[in-house]
C-alpha cells in the first residue's frame, strides 16, 4: 500500500466509522482540538495517520 493511499483523507462520518464511533465523537474532538483535522474550504477532512496516532495515544497496556 503506498503511504498516498494509507494517509487518505477522511470526512467525519468515514473517520467516526474509522474508529468505531459516532460523528459527534469525531466533531466534539475537532472542537475541543483533541485532534488535528485538515480544512478544505468549508469542509473538515481527518487523515488516517492522524487516526491511527489518536488511537496509539489512547492504548493502555496490559501489565505483565
Amino acid at each position: 500500500m503506498s503511504h498516498e493511499q494509507h494517509d487518505q483523507l477522511l470526512t467525519v462520518a468515514q473517520a467516526g466509522d474509522y474508529l468505531g464511533t459516532g460523528e459527534r465523537f469525531i466533531r466534539r474532538l475537532i472542537a475541543q482540538r483533541r485532534i488535528t483535522y485538515v480544512k478544505l474550504g468549508k469542509y473538515v477532512r481527518l487523515q488516517r495517520s492522524t487516526l491511527d496516532a489518536f488511537i496509539e495515544a489512547g492504548r493502555v497496556t496490559s501489565e505483565e
